[in-house]
């Protein structure tokens, strides 16, 4: 397959003895977050990771399409392509990027207190409220050939001292969703890119049906050229 939907959440939980974790268990438990210490989703040595940094082959075309992160602790997400920050200040300075405030995760959550305390009876009693969605990642973020790219969350503030301890409910999550294109419909990608087309599946698709399209009618226009010759006592 090459055009394909993924999506990749993180949480910082790992068993009780490590910090990070390549698989999650249902043993995992919280582990402590430091105030303003950036973390990438992917290789950032805390909860769920990978084993090696995110990147795109010289065949493969990618696009973000949605970021979101947990909005207690005042968390937040950036996007780092090579080494450059995509969200930033209008004078052009560093931020932590879009708050969890503006790109909840998951859909609902509090801003103040931890996920697990988070529960039916306390909404009901209108202790807490729910956060919805103000953010929309448009247009969508390319990572082109050749590309480095870090998700990273950032929390504002730092997890309470017991967030190692199975009983603690400090826990936080990422999210983000993008697309790969890999082989021809990273090539297809890229001629989008030239011609200003925004690149998402149904474009990609449809570039698609123009180039067959366009060679039915090439190979119908020779047809007619070739059976024209014949009728004319052309060779």
């Amino acid at each position: 397959m090459s055009m394909r939907s993924q999506v990749y959440e993180w949480a910082n939980l790992a068993p009780a003895a490590q910090t990070s974790t390549l698989r999650r268990t249902i043993a995992d438990v919280p582990k402590a977050l430091t105030a303003g210490r950036e973390l990438d989703l992917f290789i950032g040595g805390v909860g769920n990771n990978i084993t090696k940094p995110a990147e795109t082959t010289a065949t493969q075309f990618i696009v973000i399409e949605d970021i979101a992160c947990s909005p207690n602790l005042g968390g937040a997400m950036q996007i780092r392509i090579n080494t450059t920050d995509y969200f930033q200040n209008p004078d052009v300075t560093d931020m932590l990027g879009i708050p969890g405030l503006a790109s909840p995760y998951p859909r609902g959550a509090n801003s103040s207190i931890a996920l697990a305390a988070a529960t039916p009876a306390a909404f009901q009693a209108g202790v807490i409220g729910n956060i919805l969605k103000s953010f929309d990642l448009y247009p969508d973020v390319y990572m082109l050939p050749g590309q480095t790219f870090q998700i990273l969350y950032t929390p504002r503030l730092a997890t309470p001292a017991a967030a190692d301890a199975v009983t603690s409910t400090a826990v936080v999550s990422a999210f983000v969703k993008y697309t790969l294109y890999d082989g021809p419909d990273a090539l297809i990608a890229n001629k989008l890119l030239e011609l200003g087309v925004t690149i998402n599946p149904n474009n990609v698709d449809w570039y698609k049906r123009s180039l067959i399209e366009q060679q039915q009618r090439s190979a119908s226009a020779a047809a007619a050229s070739a059976a024209a010759a014949m009728t004319n006592g052309g060779v």
